[in-house]
């Protein structure tokens, strides 16, 4: 009985994996057909859409997928796609701040399945401006940091303009102007470095310690929300000390 109970839970647990994966994918294909509506099917002079390609490469989306996504985008073979971009601030347990960005063609239930997700996760919808003014539009490149070192990294990007780095738990967070971020993201491929994606994002100007009961919470929010088609990203300003970050990884 016990077996078939972890089995159970390891075909659950692969459901709900490759269910987010299919999410994902469908995110990133989104990306990729707004930004080449916007900038066109050329990637060498689209760099939105370069950056977007190459994010979705890299979590294996698969190379037709990303050609028809470019195709459809820009208009070629007759397919079109509309989506409307709407940004939602919200508050959620413990008062973190919350930019909720969504890509739709249906406003009416992007905004339903928004606040759905937030008034049952103990969150709730902020007027336009109450949150927005915390944080900041800025580039983000997420570096690898297997064969490459703090001060390879440094030397590189603040030399190109990158504003300062950051280390985190799969290598570096390389933190940009927004209208810098092609320039330093061409500067880590210059020298050899591998990227694992550039994007412009809401960086928070101030973060908040929250504690690990408040962490579980968000983190349960921040699911839900993503949970949605039309939400495309989820920033916040919570920060997470060593002790709640050593607790939180206890959790089965």
């Amino acid at each position: 009985m016990s077996g078939h109970s972890k089995w159970a839970t390891t075909k659950h647990k692969k459901a709900v994996i490759d269910a987010r994966r299919a999410k994902s994918f469908a995110k990133l294909i989104k990306n990729i057909e707004v930004a080449a509506k916007i900038g066109g099917a050329d990637l060498a002079g689209n760099p939105t859409l370069y950056d977007a390609v190459q994010k979705a490469k890299k979590t294996s989306v698969p190379n037709d997928n990303i050609d028809r996504a470019i195709k459809r985008g820009a208009g070629i073979g007759g397919e079109a796609v509309e989506y409307t971009s709407i940004m939602y601030e919200g508050y959620g347990p413990g008062g973190v701040a919350l930019m909720i960005e969504c890509l739709t063609d249906n406003k009416n239930r992007a905004a339903a399945e928004v606040r759905t997700a937030l008034s049952r996760n103990g969150g709730n919808l902020a007027d336009p401006g109450s949150v927005a003014y915390n944080f900041t539009r800025k580039g983000v490149i997420v570096v690898s940091g297997e064969g490459t070192t703090e001060d390879d990294v440094m030397m590189t990007v603040l030399e190109a303009g990158a504003e300062e780095v950051e280390p985190h738990a799969q290598g570096f967070e390389v933190i940009t102007e927004a209208g810098d971020l092609v320039t330093v993201r061409s500067a880590l491929q210059d020298a050899g470095i591998d990227y694992e994606s550039a994007d412009v994002e809401f960086v928070p100007n101030l973060k908040v310690d929250i504690d690990a009961d408040t962490a579980r919470k968000i983190f349960r929010l921040i699911d839900a929300l993503e949970d949605s088609d039309d939400v495309q990203n989820v920033y916040s300003n919570f920060d997470l000390s060593a002790e709640v970050q050593s607790e939180l990884e206890t959790d089965e």
